[in-house]
């Protein structure tokens, strides 16, 4: 009899069963709905970190599984972020004038209302009317959409151009990272229509909603928690079948798996395009619990720091790569956020805000050098030692093969 995927992974099992435990105690413990030991404040810290660890786990599918270094996932992360933000941010402001306008004694038209929310949102860069990319705003059902179709579209075109050409290794990392640096240059302008250096902020208030921030961080965390879940689970799917034995192959040998007659580019083109919505998502979720969202959020350093986290999990591990981003995103609140102790040596005191990235950069360095698994590697190690000891039964088709001496090999 066949089994199922998830009895074929039971890894996925385990992991689901973590993530809705590691919910459940947040949410006990939470200021909004639980005893209140752990702040508000934490808990979004906490909903942010599952949306990283959800691009990680994007992050890790395409290089991990298909061996395509990407040094621009951050830039689909911010655009899914962008495209939530002109909504809450359209919505808000329209909530703000509406109620501002009916004092009037002569009621406001449609048109001054428009008008009024344009030079709100766009009076700071000196302009008063929408730009053509707002024009879907007034739309929560549409700017969804958007949160896929833009970061989708980008990213199919520019996988189309690269692999089509047969770009690879270094040279498809440079041209990613340039395209990040483009997009984030082109945002940093006044006239891009996001507003320049300023961004899209207010974020964390949701319109009509009168819920209060403990509620919202815990249903934001929520959100995060379940589309974390999905994506691993959507990412295990991928690589556990054919398609995912064909990308694994072309990472290790991209010419051999083209002499097979598999299209290489096409395995290539939806597995960025695929990563690259889920990153949107993540975005989407990730900067509603942050406020605010900049073009310098986006920037090329982002996803060096994206591919630092997957390495130090454990690159080809999903697992691993949930790990890497939780660790270090935690660990990086805590060391730039004022927590960790400074450390006086009479001459010199080491201040962590500081250190930390030159901390995270050694963790890099010593965990490519010295344990090129990363910290999943640790979890192999266990599950090793906890394999069946079969002191020498048969574990082959024939009888007496690999008997003793092979199985302790």
């Amino acid at each position: 009899m066949q089994r199922s995927f998830i009895a074929k992974n039971p890894s996925i099992l385990i992991f689901l069963a973590l993530l809705a435990l590691f919910t459940l105690g947040v949410t006990v413990l939470s200021e909004g709905f639980g005893i209140g030991v752990i702040s508000t404040s934490f808990v979004k810290t906490l909903g942010k970190t599952l949306c990283l660890c959800l691009i990680a786990v994007a992050m890790d599918l395409i290089w991990g599984f298909t061996g395509i270094l990407s040094l621009g996932h951050f830039a689909f992360f911010g655009l899914g972020g962008y495209m939530i933000g002109m909504w809450l941010m359209y919505e808000r402001t329209r909530m703000i004038v509406v109620d501002s306008l009916s004092q009037s004694e002569i009621p406001a038209t449609q048109s001054e209302i428009v008008d009024a929310i344009g030079n709100q949102i766009f009076g700071v860069v000196g302009s008063s009317e929408f730009p053509l990319i707002w024009i879907f705003a007034d739309s929560l059902f549409l700017q969804l959409l958007m949160v896929v179709l833009v970061p989708g579209l980008l990213a199919l075109v520019f996988g189309w151009l690269a692999f089509r050409s047969r770009v690879t290794g270094v040279y498809l990392s440079i041209l990613t990272q340039a395209m990040t640096l483009a997009l984030a240059l082109y945002l940093f302008q006044n006239d891009s229509g996001l507003r320049g250096n300023n961004g899209l902020s207010g974020l964390q208030n949701l319109p009509g909603v009168t819920a209060s921030q403990d509620a919202v961080s815990m249903w934001f965390l929520w959100a995060s928690a379940f589309a974390l879940g999905a994506g691993y689970l959507l990412a295990a799917w991928v690589v556990s079948g054919k398609f995912g034995s064909v990308i694994k192959g072309i990472r290790d040998n991209e010419a051999r798996v083209r002499f097979l007659g598999y299209s290489v580019e096409a395995y290539k083109l939806t597995v960025f395009t695929l990563t690259a919505c889920i990153a949107a998502i993540a975005g989407a979720l990730y900067y509603p619990q942050a406020g605010i969202i900049n073009p310098a959020e986006i920037a090329p350093i982002a996803s060096i720091y994206l591919a630092v986290w997957v390495a130090i999990g454990g690159r080809g591990r999903l697992y691993g790569a949930v790990i890497g981003a939780a660790l270090v995103s935690l660990l990086s609140s805590w060391f730039t956020g004022g927590q960790a102790p400074d450390i006086p040596l009479g001459v010199y005191t080491i201040k962590w805000v500081d250190w930390w990235l030159v901390l995270l950069g050694l963790s890099f360095v010593l965990v490519t050098l010295f344990a090129p698994k990363g910290m999943g590697g640790l979890i192999d190690l266990w599950t090793d030692r906890r394999s069946p000891d079969r002191h020498g039964a048969d574990l082959g088709p024939d009888a007496g093969a690999l008997r003793e001496q092979e199985a302790e090999q």
